[in-house]
């Protein structure tokens, strides 16, 4: 049983006492539910609020809500969807902390990466979409044949389907739904178990921004009522079009089941990123970027450096420089970093032990130290893995990372490519013709060079390649992603 509410723009909608309950966002209105979920902080441990669970007729109205949102938005002017991006963006800024906190309560982040980096460049992405919306046109091409005419239309999909993770919620849970808005489709954002008051948050800025009734609505829901409600979503002739942002094995599932159906999906999946330390490289800079790569935000980011790949030539000297870095930036003095669950730590534990069983050294770290909570965990580095070793082909998805040595750029080269992933890599030279001679041969959606492998801004395209997933996010790529073409011809 569902029950509205009309306080959807009130900050105090998603009160943090656990007897009061994130509500979903349907049509405009907050729905509570009979059924709920708790929701854990992962640095206690302890139940913070509960979440209401969208039941399978509450999935249902939502996309009902959108579908009878879109014939009025999309034919909205360009001017009044930019207005209320740019009116978002102003709103979120101003109410950067609160929604800050929210993120770092319920993911265990840290200020830096909460408000420090998802605020912000949530911010930026949303006046980025808005400086972009006037832009869209079609064309008008020369048909071949004497008296013919045509003109290409663009044209918003309709009802589009975003499935975000907890990790940045921020960042990932607006671009599910802003390139759509913005191209004048209607959305369905359907949150992760993990951070759904983060979710309700986007859908509160959006409301506040002016946006109409029924053109974002936001669903959660209980664990175990995941492949039912999405299955209902993917396969209802309303939703038009899906995009995911997720594991590649969830993302496959996702993908299969839209197959099933015909419909278009945007994938953003896993990773395997290398960092690639070429000889001539300036072993500070790199050392630095590799450890914030590697390790930031306890390596829970699907850009982060898995991988590092040293030339034999300056091994040594990089592993002193990268030893420092770790201890200057998370010092064995300060509390270890926190995972979204326990589950997190122990795919680690079990990735290492493996490794290490089967004659890899584990070069810092220790992995039986102990912590005030099975969620923290302490960079681990490991040197010596094989492709024998699940650690070599698997995603740690956490504070873990194997470093190689190789003799040559080739090598590297071949060593980074050695994956099933392609989302992200790192190269670092002082000579930008020979990273760019690199870049080029690595097989991945983005190389960055002298910069660390976790990198996303908003006037960039972003996405993958082999099962790090296909199509693009972000700048006028993003864009073209929520529109389809209609030719029109004519003849005089």
């Amino acid at each position: 049983m569902s029950t509205n509410g009309t306080n959807g723009t009130s900050h105090d909608g998603a009160n943090g006492s656990t007897e009061r309950i994130i509500p979903l966002q349907i049509n405009g209105k907050e729905v509570k539910t009979s059924t709920t979920f708790d929701v854990v902080d992962p640095s206690t441990g302890k139940v913070i609020w509960k979440s209401a669970s969208a039941s399978k007729e509450d999935a249902i109205n939502a996309i009902e809500a959108a579908q009878a949102a879109f014939p009025a938005w999309s034919k909205t002017k360009p001017s009044k969807r930019r207005d209320i991006m740019l009116k978002a963006a102003e709103i979120l800024q101003s109410r950067g902390e609160e929604l800050g906190g929210y993120m770092m309560t319920e993911t265990g982040s840290q200020a830096p990466f909460a408000t420090g980096f998802n605020i912000p460049t949530s911010v930026e992405m949303l006046k980025d979409i808005a400086g972009r919306i006037v832009t869209i046109s079609g064309s008008l091409p020369v048909c071949g044949d004497e008296g013919a005419n045509a003109i290409v239309y663009k044209e918003p999909y309709g009802v589009v389907l975003g499935i975000a993770p907890w990790n940045a919620p921020y960042i990932l849970g607006f671009r599910a739904v802003a390139y759509a808005l913005a191209t004048g489709n209607t959305t369905i954002l359907k949150a992760p178990e993990f951070s759904p008051r983060c979710f309700w948050a986007i859908g509160s800025v959006f409301k506040e921004a002016g946006l109409p009734d029924g053109c974002l609505n936001v669903l959660a829901h209980r664990p175990q009522d995941a492949a039912e409600i999405t299955t209902l979503l993917i396969e209802h002739p309303a939703v038009k079009k899906i995009n995911f942002t997720g594991s590649t094995h969830v993302g496959s599932i996702i993908a299969a089941t839209a197959g099933k159906n015909l419909k278009p999906v945007l994938m953003e999946l896993g990773g395997k990123a290398s960092a690639i330390v070429l000889a001539d490289a300036d072993l500070k800079k790199a050392a630095t970027q590799c450890a914030l790569g590697a390790f930031f935000h306890s390596g829970q980011v699907c850009m982060a450096t898995e991988r590092i790949i040293v030339h034999s030539s300056i091994a040594t000297a990089f592993s002193t420089h990268f030893n420092q870095a770790i201890d200057g930036i998370f010092p064995a003095s300060a509390p270890a970093q926190v995972l979204v669950s326990p589950a997190g730590v122990k795919k680690n534990h079990a990735l290492v032990s493996d490794a290490l069983s089967k004659g890899a050294v584990l070069a810092v770290g220790d992995l039986n130290a102990p912590e005030p909570s099975g969620t923290r965990m302490r960079p681990l580095v490991v040197e010596n893995v094989t492709k024998a070793m699940d650690l070599f082909h698997h995603e740690s998805f956490g504070p873990t990372v194997s470093v190689f040595t190789v003799d040559s750029d080739d090598d590297a080269v071949a060593l980074a490519n050695d994956t099933e992933y392609g989302l992200t890599c790192a190269v670092f030279t002082e000579d930008l013709k020979r990273g760019l001679a690199v870049a080029r041969r690595v097989e991945s959606g983005a190389v960055h060079i002298n910069n660390m492998t976790i990198h996303d801004e908003p006037n960039l395209p972003h996405g993958g390649v082999k099962k790090s997933g296909f199509g693009r996010f972000n700048a006028g790529q993003g864009f073209e992603e929520f529109l389809r073409t209609k030719t029109v011809t004519w003849q005089d």
